[in-house]
């Protein structure tokens, strides 16, 4: 079973910038794939970013202004997000597969967590 907690969510004004993380128990981090999905209100729970052990894998809509990376040491996966808009406001969740093959389907996914809210504000 693995444990995730995502933090570092806020409000952030349109155009900066905002960091959120994910620490997830057990000992076999590394070789999960790790990944972050959101859903806005009223809105179905998209794919954002994956991280396996190859090439992260982004969303067309976020390709360029996020960046997803991971410290296996720390069993942590981090989200960057720059030039934010508020379209990306959402509840960001941070989400585990039992594989290293990322893939943005979210059925996919064995484990998630609580959910960090973002807003940014226009």
């Amino acid at each position: 079973q693995v444990q995730l907690v995502e933090s570092g969510g806020g409000l952030v004004q349109a155009g900066g910038s905002l960091r959120i993380s994910c620490v997830a128990s057990g000992r076999t981090f590394s070789s999960y794939t790790m990944a972050w999905f959101r859903q806005g209100t009223g809105k179905e729970r998209e794919f954002v970013a994956a991280i396996g052990w190859r090439a992260p894998y982004y969303a067309d809509s976020v390709k360029g202004r996020f960046t997803i990376s991971r410290d296996n040491a720390k069993n942590t996966v981090y989200l960057e997000m720059n030039s934010l808009e508020p379209e990306d406001t959402a509840v960001y969740y941070c989400a585990a597969r039992a594989s290293v093959a990322v893939n943005p389907h979210l059925f996919e996914y064995d484990f998630w967590g609580q959910g960090t809210q973002v807003t940014v504000s226009s």
